[in-house]
């Protein structure tokens, strides 16, 4: 057992602050990926944490209270009627329509009302004194009919064809010291009540089989074939009453004697304290060995999900660090100096003569450069704008393909399949600003290398040389310098025509500022640019990461739940061994 009667026991206290943990952990979790098998466990979590708020934590909170005997069965068993025939009195209403809509029914001695208010047993369920067919409300019936220290509740078809029905029932079953399942000779072999059955046998639950409305000459042949089936199926210490069939009163009551046996059980149990605490002992101990035990699948369930959000999220970073790195790489291996920007900045520094003699010369025309350059303001400016469109195509082109192959990624995935089809957009698309955002991010880069030349000038600007290139000048030559950081991208002719543009913009930068100050200016403006560059490709990733995030997925839940569980078990066997 799982601890003496008696809330106030430090054993008591252990193991409700256990489960309580346990509860929270459950409770916070989310199951959001249709990964394989995750429906049972999402089920499982939902039973463990109604297990632990209908019945287990209230009931080690107030171990005194009076025994819960739930009666459930099959539809058409009779399970109203042999209620009120225990009670002596009509409280509760038979079905005549099936099925019955109503709410549960739960009577009790006027002395023990206080042990069933909306604090302990049931609290979603609103308490009523009257008949209602709310199933979210709970009539209370005070009966001196009833013993102190018992309640019977009358529950709802655990076979209903209204599926409201069928959850009401599971749910008052779960919350039961004691089972009353009550059948008949023509549905005592039906599946659904035996399911209910092999729960209860799992968990330990308390459980008494009342076989009723089964005429005299088959009672026997039965009852044999039932003891045989919960036997078989881990019942074979629960009792089995049988209830004949007789004349039923105006108010729906059997005979006193054909419910004598069962209310005579009852009320043995009402007045043993021992015996009654036993049957509290030996459900609660079950349901908690169950809870830990069923904790467990639903913990690895929980690490399934998150190893599937990291996976997706990795999957989606690798697409990501990818077209970064091929930005990276063409803003630095000459790639960016083809075509328009090629074209505008040679017709800046003019070409021919000038370009062919660096070639062999370029060491010595330092001096010279000044004179031979014959670019104007706009030209310089057109280089810029030439530069702005390469980078916005190169970003574009780069970010399109990365969202193309972590879409493709997470499609290799059934749960990325689902979260790429309810994902709002396209996420198989570079985002829909993202133009407008590279736009900016490739101004504002341009700003700063304006910014980082100019100031690198102050003391210059009334030079000759600095007059010669002016600002802008100084600035696209300083950004053809990074953009031949290296030299590998590039092949032939191409090479040559790349590395003389860049050796020129560099010799013309060294003739204003110097060796050093140009290999610092070009240092800063790669940072600048790839900064700029990670900021636009981390947003753009931040489209699939979001998604995840919207799932909620706690990779830490699985360890909390495991822990809690573990928990649970130290305390039940701390208790074990201060009993023993």
């Amino acid at each position: 057992m799982t601890t003496p009667p008696g809330s106030g026991s430090d054993a008591s206290t252990r193991m409700v602050t256990a489960l309580v943990r346990l509860h929270q952990a459950l409770q916070e979790l989310t199951l959001p990926l249709d990964l394989p098998g995750v429906a049972g466990e999402r089920a499982a979590r939902g039973d463990l944490v109604s297990q632990l708020e209908d019945y287990v934590i209230p009931r080690m909170m107030t171990i005194d209270a009076p025994l819960l005997a739930v009666v459930g069965g099959s539809t058409g068993a009779g399970k109203s009627t042999l209620v009120n025939s225990l009670i002596g009195t009509r409280v509760t209403t038979p079905g005549l329509l099936r099925p019955t809509t109503r709410s549960p029914v739960l009577v009790h001695h006027p002395a023990d009302a206080q042990w069933f208010g909306q604090d302990r047993l049931l609290p979603e369920l609103e308490r009523v004194a009257h008949s209602t067919d709310d199933p979210k409300a709970l009539q209370l019936v005070a009966s001196e009919n009833v013993p102190q220290g018992l309640a019977i509740l009358d529950a709802p078809d655990v076979d209903s064809v209204e599926e409201q029905n069928r959850l009401l029932a599971a749910q008052l079953l779960a919350a039961a010291d004691l089972w009353i399942f009550v059948t008949s000779a023509a549905r005592y072999a039906d599946q659904v009540p035996w399911g209910f059955l092999k729960q209860a046998a799992e968990r330990s639950t308390a459980v008494a089989v009342v076989l009723d409305r089964t005429p005299a000459d088959a009672v026997q042949t039965v009852a044999t074939h039932l003891a045989r089936m919960l036997a078989s199926r881990g019942l074979k210490d629960s009792p089995l009453f049988i209830v004949h069939e007789g004349p039923v009163s105006e108010e729906g009551l059997l005979p006193a004697g054909s419910v004598a046996e069962v209310r005579g059980w009852l009320d043995m149990l009402a007045a043993d304290t021992v015996a009654r605490q036993a049957v509290v002992q030996q459900t609660l101990d079950g349901a908690i060995r169950s809870l830990s035990r069923t904790a467990y699948p639903v913990a690895d369930a929980a690490a399934s999900q998150a190893d599937v959000v990291e996976r997706l999220r990795r999957d989606a970073a690798t697409a990501y660090d990818e077209g970064l790195r091929g930005v990276l790489a063409a803003t630095a291996d000459g790639t960016m100096l083809r075509g328009e920007v090629l074209a505008r900045w040679q017709e800046f520094v003019g070409t021919g003569e000038l370009l062919r003699s660096l070639e062999n010369r370029v060491g010595r025309l330092r001096d010279k450069l000044v004179n031979a350059v014959k670019g104007k303001p706009q030209q310089a400016e057109q280089v810029q704008v030439a530069v702005e469109s390469g980078l916005e195509l190169l970003i574009l082109e780069h970010a399109e393909h990365a969202a193309e192959r972590a879409e493709q990624a997470w499609l290799q995935v059934e749960a990325g399949r689902g979260l790429v089809d309810a994902a709002p957009g396209d996420l198989g698309r570079a985002s829909r600003d993202l133009r407008r955002k590279a736009e900016r991010a490739v101004r504002d880069w341009q700003q700063d290398v304006l910014d980082m030349v100019r100031t690198e000038g102050d003391d210059k600007r009334a030079t000759a040389r600095f007059l010669a290139f002016g600002v802008n000048g100084l600035s696209v030559a300083l950004m053809v310098v990074v953009f031949a950081s290296t030299g590998g991208a590039l092949a032939g002719a191409e090479v040559g025509i790349a590395g003389g543009s860049a050796v020129l913009g560099q010799k013309l930068l060294e003739a204003v500022f110097g060796d050093q100050a140009v290999r610092r200016l070009s240092e800063r403006a790669r940072t600048s640019l790839e900064l700029r560059l990670r900021a636009l490709f981390a947003d753009e990733q931040a489209r699939f990461d979001a998604v995840l995030d919207g799932l909620a997925v706690d990779p830490a839940a699985a360890e909390k739940i495991r822990q809690a569980a573990r928990r649970v078990d130290d305390a039940r066997f701390a208790a074990q061994l201060g009993n023993s």
